[in-house]
């Protein structure tokens, strides 16, 4: 079995992981690396590689995981593509925000060759067999564990094993992990980040402004809020079905966010700033309606709560580098705790982590000692005979 590193090792988007044995070839994810330009912004792919592919599949709708979809077609991926139907509703927009404005004008977006599946439903391409499970990242966000030829090796995408909104289910024992390292060896639990961030919002809570990814992290904040709240007209819909989405949510939690949506002001950019948090999308102020209201929280000297990654090149960033901007972050992925639970439940394998530095693993390494460090997008490993 061979394990082809296409982006997303060593550095933080573009993640792309191929998966192959002598029969079929897999790739999971397809993403774009914000900030980045030209080649840089796609997983480091080759044509003949594409071309070769029976499916790729798809963990969840961010850009880091989506984005390079029409990409992939443009470069002559014939194969399946599978996700679930919660990742199908939201692709569309990642795409519109994300995606090349040529691959949007020439290349069809391909309705009718998805398939759609659900979390906890195994799969089979060719040889392998394929162990699906509820990421507890996003509502219809995925883990990937990958059986043949006498090994698993697991994907994990993006994961939270401990979101007080979004269940994730446990990791099998596999051979080989592939987890989300986002944070590296970050300490701080998502109990203490969330109280930080309500204190931020009491301050603030005659008006501010908190941009944020249309899905999964939007929950995770309206949960926690602790005032009244205004959301972007053109969020509701989206939000009204993440807290649909059979079995994602924890138990109770659907009644309570089901409520707080019923209380949210609708808020459009041509109407005055509401005097209470409002949270609007995407969370990086590089596209959707935070492009406008971050230039005009700039003008207006609005305060604004960055929660999230924040890349080079994005309005974010540089609103951060200039004090314009706070920063506390939510965990939407794994702190050091979750990681090393995950890491256990798993059975203690071989372990590469994705979606962070080499700094960042170099920190996480100390704790979780397996983790490999001498690997980077561009690699392949190939596992040996059982």
């Amino acid at each position: 079995m061979k394990i082809n590193l296409y982006g997303g090792f060593g550095e933080k988007g573009r993640l792309g992981v191929g998966i192959s044995t002598t029969a079929t070839k897999l790739l999971f994810d397809i993403g774009i690396k914000v900030g980045a330009t030209g080649r840089d912004y796609y997983p480091l792919i080759e044509v003949d590689a594409i071309a070769a592919l029976d499916a790729v599949l798809i963990s969840h709708a961010h850009e880091d995981h989506v984005g390079g979809l029409l990409w992939l077609l443009e470069q002559g991926f014939q194969g399946r593509i599978l996700m679930t139907a919660e990742t199908l509703a939201e692709t569309g927009q990642t795409l519109k925000n994300y995606a090349e404005q040529r691959h949007l004008e020439n290349v069809a977006f391909p309705q009718e060759r998805i398939e759609l599946f659900k979390a906890g439903d195994m799969l089979t391409i060719g040889d392998a067999e394929i162990m699906t499970g509820r990421s507890g990242h996003v509502a219809g966000g995925v883990w990937f564990c990958v059986e043949a030829e006498g090994h698993k090796v697991l994907y994990s995408g993006d994961v939270v094993p401990d979101s007080p909104v979004l269940e994730m289910d446990a990791f099998p024992v596999c051979d080989l992990l592939l987890l989300d390292a986002s944070y590296g060896a970050d300490a701080v639990s998502g109990d203490t980040r969330a109280q930080q961030i309500r204190e931020w919002i009491l301050q603030n809570r005659d008006g501010c402004l908190l941009p944020t990814p249309l899905s999964g992290r939007s929950l995770e904040l309206m949960a926690l809020m602790p005032v009244n709240f205004a959301i972007h007209a053109d969020m509701r819909a989206a939000l009204a079905e993440q807290i649909a989405a059979s079995g994602a949510l924890r138990d109770g939690v659907a009644g309570r966010l089901k409520q707080f949506l019923h209380n949210a002001q609708g808020w459009r950019e041509d109407q005055a700033l509401p005097r209470c948090p409002l949270l609007t999308f995407d969370a990086m102020g590089r596209a959707g309606p935070s492009a406008y209201a971050m230039t005009r929280a700039l003008r207006t000297g609005w305060p604004v709560l960055l929660t999230g990654h924040v890349p080079e090149d994005t309005p974010a960033f540089d609103m951060l580098r200039d004090e314009l901007a706070d920063w506390i972050r939510l965990p939407t992925h794994p702190t050091l705790s979750g990681m090393v639970s995950l890491w256990e439940q798993a059975g203690k394998p071989d372990m590469l982590g994705h979606s962070c530095s080499a700094a960042l693993l170099r920190e996480l390494a100390e704790h979780i000692p397996v983790v490999r460090q001498d690997v980077k997008s561009g690699d392949m490993i190939e596992l040996g005979e059982a």
